[in-house]
């Protein structure tokens, strides 16, 4: 999707026409690592599975994922 492998999948949702899912990717790399920036896309599939939009939904420093 990005470009960026992906560190985790933050949530899973099924919909009627398909699936809602959120991924946690590093964004940018930093040393040390625990400076980096990381980001959450929520990318929307058909039932076939295929990629039908993705868009960034957060953006933050490794360490404060549930901050706001």
């Amino acid at each position: 999707m990005t470009g960026k492998s992906p560190e985790g999948v933050t949530f899973v949702t099924r919909q009627d026409d398909g699936w809602l899912i959120g991924v946690e990717v590093v964004e940018t790399q930093r040393i040390p690592d625990s400076s980096d920036i990381l980001a959450v896309y929520e990318a929307e599939l058909d039932p076939d599975t295929e990629l039908v939009s993705y868009r960034r939904v957060r953006r933050y420093p490794r360490g404060r994922g549930d901050d706001d």
